[in-house]
């Protein structure tokens, strides 16, 4: 028997990431040696603090249904979160709590968008969020960015974008996968197109705001377009920030209708995000930061040393990302040339493929996140790691003909 699938299932994509990610183990596996600069999951440990809340929620019981938005408490620690950080000020009622920031971008999608409504969603972009909304049945308008404009959507851009069908637009920074963050002048230019759009919906994703170099400052949407605020979401949550990826938390505050209407899609399909994982995350956000200090001081190291190496290979370059751990340097120079296996090399995801058999290096094609001639590093690993990675990539490089 042949079953058909749906149109809106058969629309959608495997994640690039993950299919990299299960190759590299694959390879791995049969005694390849293989190195992994694929995912994007922080190298460090999930805080003592929310390990040891996790062990307390086992241990006392804490084991049953939640409220499906979440327990009150972690609600009002997330409200405090946002008055504290990014001088936002909601309530509990405001705030949405699901297993990871995917959910709650799910969530929104499947809250907000009809069928034909438009998402504007700047490449390079995470690669969710075009599959996501298919998923909804909407359709994601891609708008390419340059790497000399820091791969960041201008105003111009976002204007020519608009049309009468769009309803959402995405923006995400620090950004996966360029590391660049919106400044507040970015975001107030871009706030100054949406007021002329009173239609459309901002979901900013701010997974990757903790970790920001050169003493930058992270600035969101919403605060520096606070009367905008009532058709923003900020999404947010503690994978990243506190290692907490595997936890599957997410969070994510806005306009109290619209964060019912997600709960409401919420509550019809997995309920209440993990308890024990809630208490953990609370314990996460209310307690000391020492780690994840240490673990920015640490990827900010990291990152100056990949960027400076990646541009000494010949037909690479990439420009400084401003977070995030990840560099996405073009490979354009290597495009069209041949390998020591005598293949040719026609496009980003050729690379990748060749860098993985030749080099045993695991990275993700551009092509993925919409921006064809590059490829993602994760520098999520020791630096030893990091280092073997790029002599091998170097030495493979030095092989092209």
């Amino acid at each position: 028997m042949s079953i058909q699938l749906s149109r809106r299932v058969q629309q959608v994509k495997p994640s690039a990431t993950l299919a990299i990610t299960a190759k590299a183990a694959e390879m791995r596996a049969a005694g390849r040696d293989i190195i992994s600069l694929s995912v994007g999951e922080p190298d460090f440990e999930t805080p003592k603090a929310a390990r040891e809340a996790g062990i307390a929620a086992i241990e006392s019981g804490f084991t049953r249904y939640t409220a499906v938005p979440g327990i009150p408490e972690l609600r009002r620690a997330v409200a405090d979160k946002f008055r504290r950080d990014n001088d936002l000020d909601y309530e509990p009622e405001d705030i949405l709590v699901s297993t990871g920031g995917k959910q709650c971008i799910f969530n929104l999608l499947m809250a907000l968008i009809d069928p034909e409504d438009e998402t504007i969603i700047p490449a390079p972009y995470w690669v969710s969020y075009p599959d996501m909304v298919l998923l909804a049945e909407g359709t994601p308008v891609i708008v390419e960015t340059a790497a000399d404009a820091s791969f960041k959507l201008t105003a111009e851009q976002l204007e020519g974008a608009i049309t009468p069908k769009t309803r959402l637009l995405f923006l995400n920074s620090p950004s996966n996968p360029t590391g660049m963050a919106y400044t507040r002048d970015d975001l107030a230019a871009l706030g100054e197109v949406l007021r002329r759009h009173p239609g459309i919906v901002v979901a900013t994703d701010d997974m990757y705001e903790k970790i920001l170099f050169d003493g930058k400052r992270f600035a969101t949407f919403a605060q520096v377009n606070p009367d905008l605020k009532e058709r923003t979401v900020t999404l947010n949550g503690v994978s990243k920030a506190y290692c907490m990826t595997g936890w599957r938390i997410g969070f994510c505050a806005g306009p109290r209708e619209l964060i019912k209407a997600m709960s409401k899609i919420q509550g019809q399909s997995t309920s209440n995000p993990n308890a024990i994982a809630q208490k953990a995350a609370l314990a996460a956000l209310t307690g000391p930061t020492d780690e994840l200090d240490k673990m920015v001081r640490t990827y900010e190291t990291r990152r100056g040393w990949l960027v400076e190496a990646i541009n000494a290979i010949p037909g690479m370059h990439a420009i400084m990302p401003d977070g995030a751990f990840y560099v996405f340097p073009s490979v354009k120079g290597w495009i069209g040339k041949t390998t020591a296996a005598g293949d040719t090399l026609k496009d980003d995801v050729a690379v990748c493929e060749w860098l993985l058999e030749e080099a045993g290096v695991a990275l993700v094609p551009g092509t993925a996140f919409g921006s064809p001639g590059h490829i993602r590093f994760s520098y999520a690993v020791s630096q030893d790691t990091l280092e073997d990675a790029v002599q091998r990539i170097a030495d493979a490089a030095a092989r092209l003909g």
